[in-house]
């Protein structure tokens, strides 16, 4: 398929940007994670009146400039036949090309006049006529490999770090952005005052704020409720006498991984509070702490500060616009915590833990260790129906999502499925003017009559390790919409166990002449070159999801054109991707096992 056939079943390429503020939560309708009723005026991703290039340039990222030469050969008027014309009013740009069930959010009827194309709309496409030779456009594999690569981090885990012998061998982790900016966040650290490590994925909606935001504190109010009582007792008359703190985690991130300096203070008095109040609960009779308990315990209680920081405000006028931001805008999150042969895997929301699992024979299959919060589980459903009146039923979940909006039906943030009216209109006149000024917070979700309607409780799932379980794959939804689970295991495990050059191919029923077997065949054969050997799992894993052809092997044409889209236009395809890939140490679960 040419870039030109692939971008003409795209959706409207108009971004928003809100000059107000609250630019978080003032979001392009092409982006399916918000909804965008921002009034101030737009910034058009491919101009229509002019082809002036500055207007694309400034600071666009490596794939966006490398399209250029595309948009300049006889591509724009493809383009165009997608696009909206927006003029200094807000336009939610709407296609027949774009499924519903895509959209996080979904705008609510209330705002469907805004949703109309300018009139006489076709005059601005044939303003400008490029008569150039169309050319064919595709990213060489070295640069295919620095902007897949750009991310991604891997971490080797000693195989016995002073205190115990670990069962993770080590893990790869990486980040393919899809929004601009990216709405994923990934964390890891190791537990240094207890056992284990932790790792999560967050995928953010309505905005950034909240998954960073977690992705920040929630490791900490996990390893807080894993503390015995002594040892919190000690962190207390640290932070009392004014001595150092013993570290609680040790963090294994990726320079892109950042932490927000300005917020550290106020998350560390809201972290404070919550220990305080666990040295007053625990007597320190009983020293078996429960593993489930103190996950479920973490999730709610940083929600509940999220919420909490939101209502109180803060006097320095940049934190509370950032509190704010963090408690409208939500984040689903998946977090495993690894300890010996123990696996917890604590889950809210839509993005997925999949073990994987080698049989006696050599084949792989998929374990899946955490359960989706949406509309395709019916024990979700019934729980949102039982939480609220029977006159509600109907109303409760439209169209697959909560209140005919959210897709998820669990989320850290999102204090507008949370918060009562009167609280939501107290928040928004007392908070600053940019948050005041935008429609998406002043917009009340329809039929809402006895909220809240989310929670961010965690479903915990157990798992007891064994020798075949050879390693486990955290990743957000943009990953499981555009590959199977048990693709996604035995792509890993062939990588891992260095079999993927060795398998026969599969055609799945294609009819394939000589001439294709050939070039499967040598395909596979420079794949096996060093300059394409990925050496980063949940990397080998991106370029599948991104450029898999129908024969289930990498297509560098179908990559190149994929990564080639600019921010503009890539949401229209796939989600933000954000993988981590843990390889459990066989040899250390087996001798677990033979100890008992």
């Amino acid at each position: 398929m040419s870039i030109s056939a692939l971008l003409s079943m795209g959706r409207c390429c108009c971004r928003c940007c809100c000059p107000r503020g609250l630019w978080m939560l003032s979001a392009p309708c092409c982006d399916d994670r918000r909804m965008c009723v921002c009034p101030g005026p737009r910034r058009i991703g491919i101009p229509v009146r002019s082809s002036s290039l500055p207007l694309f340039s400034d600071a666009m990222p490596a794939p966006t400039q490398l399209f250029f030469p595309l948009i300049r050969n006889c591509e724009l008027s493809r383009i165009y036949g997608t696009a909206c014309y927006c003029h200094h009013k807000h336009l939610c740009c709407s296609s027949s090309y774009i499924p519903q069930s895509r959209l996080r959010y979904t705008p609510h009827p209330a705002y469907a006049t805004f949703c109309r194309p300018k009139e006489n709309w076709w005059q601005y496409t044939q303003g400008r006529r490029y008569a150039s030779t169309p050319q064919k456009f595709y990213l060489t594999p070295p640069q295919v490999n620095s902007i897949l690569k750009a991310n991604e981090y891997s971490f080797k885990v000693p195989e016995f770090d002073g205190k115990n012998v670990s069962s993770i061998l080590g893990f790869d982790s990486n980040q393919l952005p899809a929004n601009a900016p990216i709405e994923d966040r990934r964390s890891a650290a190791t537990c240094l005052q207890t056992r284990g490590m932790l790792l999560g994925v967050f995928d953010g909606h309505a905005g950034c704020a909240c998954s960073q935001a977690v992705s920040e504190r929630l490791f900490y109010y996990i390893a807080v409720s894993l503390l015995p009582h002594e040892t919190l007792l000690e962190i207390e008359n640290a932070v009392e006498s004014g001595r150092a703190l013993l570290p609680i985690l040790q963090w294994h991130k990726h320079p892109n991984d950042y932490f927000s300096k300005e917020a550290s203070k106020l998350y560390f008095n809201s972290l404070r509070t919550y220990w305080q109040e666990l040295i007053d609960l625990n007597t320190g009779e009983s020293t078996d702490i429960d593993v489930k308990e103190a996950l479920i315990n973490a999730f709610k209680r940083l929600d509940n500060d999220i919420s909490l920081e939101a209502q109180v405000g803060d006097p320095n006028s940049f934190l509370n616009y950032l509190v704010l931001r963090v408690a409208f805008s939500g984040a689903t999150a998946c977090v495993a915590h690894v300890d010996g042969v123990d696996l917890h895997v604590a889950n809210t929301g839509d993005s997925r833990a999949m073990l994987g699992v080698q049989e006696e024979d050599g084949s792989w299959s998929a374990v899946t260790l955490s359960n989706d919060h949406n509309a395709q589980n019916e024990r979700e459903l019934e729980r949102l129906k039982l939480e609220h009146p029977k006159s509600e039923a109907k109303s409760v979940v439209k169209q697959d999502r909560l209140l005919g909006l959210l897709m998820p039906f669990r989320a850290f943030g999102d204090v507008k499925f949370k918060w009562s009216i009167d609280l939501q209109k107290r928040v928004i006149e007392s908070g600053p003017d940019q948050l005041n000024d935008n429609e998406y917070t002043k917009f009340i979700p329809p039929n809402y009559h006895t909220p809240p309607y989310l929670t961010a409780e965690p479903e915990v799932t157990y798992h007891r390790l064994r020798p075949q379980d050879k390693f486990l794959v955290l990743a957000t939804d943009g990953l499981w919409e555009t590959m199977h689970r048990q693709d996604v295991v035995r792509i890993v495990g062939e990588y891992l166990t260095g079999m993927h050059h060795q398998q026969p191919i599969a055609v799945g029923g294609y009819k394939v002449t000589l001439g294709q077997m050939h070039g499967l065949l040598t395909e596979r054969r420079t794949k096996m070159s060093s300059v394409f050997e990925d050496q980063n799992a949940a990397t080998h894993l991106i370029r599948h999801a991104v450029g898999n052809n129908e024969f289930g092997t990498v297509d560098h044409e179908r990559l190149s054109k994929m990564l080639s889209l600019p921010e503009e236009l890539a949401r229209m395809y796939r989600d933000d991707i954000t993988i981590i890939v843990v390889q459990f140490n066989s040899h250390v679960v087996g001798a677990y096992q033979n100890q008992e």
